[in-house]
């Protein structure tokens, strides 16, 4: 059984995602939100899913303090896979190294391209036909973890970037649950 901890920072629309993916599953659940935004949309939708969260404050503590805290809050609860879902922290080598399980993130474009903050808006900005989405394990370098998955959009400017957005997101949505499944199964099978 793998128990996932989900970390997010904002609407948590990947989360919800996740949870839904999860929510009748007999082998595998989410035992744990991190947030680092006391206010951020996801923690209701924790609520609305019954799963535990807890608030990191990242303002008040140093980066060393708030990293271990988390290392503590995951062991405590077990956790055997960290998915990434619209998380605004870079998490530093340390953390990595010392959590010694699988950490995935998806990422708004097709990496390498536009790595970092704004992805979407600067793939929308430039003159790329395509973009896409990016699923990847996490490493010390940001968004440069060795890829799972991607997918490719076509980039359609006569609709707008809000159009491309939601485009985006229904990628993620289709596409992050169908790995986190199936990396939760392969963690089972090990």
């Amino acid at each position: 059984m793998a128990r996932i901890a989900v970390f997010a920072s904002g609407n948590g629309s990947n989360f919800e995602a996740l949870a839904a993916k999860f929510k009748d599953d007999k082998i595998h659940n989410i035992v744990l939100l991190i947030c680092d935004r006391k206010n951020a949309y996801v923690l209701e939708r924790a609520k609305n899913h019954g799963v535990k969260f807890e608030i990191i404050n990242y303002v008040k503590n140093s980066k060393k303090e708030v990293e271990d805290r988390i290392l503590r809050i995951l062991k405590e609860n077990e956790v055997d896979i960290i998915f990434l879902a619209g998380f605004m922290r870079i998490l530093s080598a340390e953390f990595i190294e010392k959590a010694s399980i699988p950490i995935i993130n998806i990422h708004p474009s097709l990496l390498p391209k536009y790595k970092g903050t704004e992805a979407l808006r600067r793939a929308y900005e430039s003159t790329d036909d395509i973009t896409g989405i990016s699923i990847h394990y996490v490493n010390k370098e940001v968004d440069g973890g060795e890829l799972i998955l991607q997918k490719e959009i076509i980039i359609d400017r006569d609709k707008g970037l809000d159009f491309l957005e939601k485009e985006i997101h229904k990628l993620e949505h289709k596409w992050y649950t169908k790995v986190a499944k199936d990396l939760c199964d392969k963690l089972e099978e090990s």
